[in-house]
């Protein structure tokens, strides 16, 4: 059953060299508890974005918490690249696994079913494939002359994300983001960082139950109001441009990175 705790208490489940995952930014990133990690110099992480990330990876990349990544992606979009991960790719510092969004989605439902391997269509002839020694080809068992895909299933150690609400049961309501649900499944343990908690059982309102993560699925939970600044989350809050804008400026030098560092993440406790 998932514990309600503070927010130190909640991530001491994250071990130095855990199997890390992370959802996307439209899911809900836990950015309040990354910016704790950081604080904590957690290091060796194996860092897995489902399937993509944007300043939650490049904060995690920068602090030097992350000694190997799995992703399709990490970037900003149209308002620029990721400074301190492109820094660490060029200088050959950071092993990369370079994956497909579908490929890490069949992985996190095979971990989730507990099967070996999950299959999947595409990439045959790809230079993806051509560089993912650990990912086959193999004829489809049933009609004849059909080769496809299949990747090693991935069991995460932790999932860290951010939700909108649980209740005191322990059960989190995360809305229509279904991928949740797999990351949750596919790991060991999770960790949630929510806004509220409401006194109310999720499970207990047939509207709110299908969207609910039970509390089994889940380790530990702590209460972060605007958990996922400075990204959008939901129709909670919208995405703070300006401040990633100005991350993106800062950090394209190690200098300008640690600035940002003392400012925003080591800042914070003082403040």
């Amino acid at each position: 059953m998932a514990r309600i705790c503070d927010l130190d208490e909640a991530i001491a489940g994250i071990e130095d060299g855990a199997l890390l995952a992370i959802p996307a930014d439209y899911a809900g990133n836990a950015m309040t508890a990354t910016r704790a990690l950081i604080r904590r110099g957690v290091k060796e992480l194996r860092l897995l974005t489902v399937p993509t990330s944007t300043l939650q990876a490049e904060l995690l990349i920068g602090a030097g918490c992350v000694a190997a990544l799995e992703t399709s992606a990490v970037g900003f979009g149209e308002l620029g690249s990721a400074p301190r991960f492109t820094a660490a790719v060029k200088a050959g510092t950071l092993p990369i696994k370079d994956a497909t969004c579908p490929a890490i989605h069949a992985a996190l439902r095979a971990g989730e079913m507990g099967n070996p391997f999950g299959p999947i269509r595409g990439l045959i002839g790809s230079d993806v494939l051509a560089n993912r020694p650990d990912w086959r080809v193999i004829q489809n068992p049933f009609p004849p002359h059909d080769p496809i895909v299949v990747v090693p299933a991935i069991r995460p150690d932790v999932a860290l994300f951010h939700a909108a609400m649980a209740d005191r049961a322990g059960n989190v309501w995360i809305g229509r983001r279904r991928d949740l649900f797999h990351i949750a499944h596919a790991s060991m343990r999770s960790i949630v960082t929510v806004e509220r908690i409401v006194e109310d059982n999720l499970l207990q309102d047939e509207t709110l139950a299908p969207a609910t993560l039970p509390s089994f699925y889940l380790d530990r939970i702590a209460v972060a109001p605007r958990g996922a600044w400075p990204l959008k989350f939901g129709s909670e809050y919208e995405e703070d441009t300006q401040h990633i804008l100005a991350y993106i400026r800062q950090a394209a030098t190690e200098e300008g990175f640690r600035r940002y560092l003392d400012e925003h993440v080591f800042g914070l406790v003082a403040a």
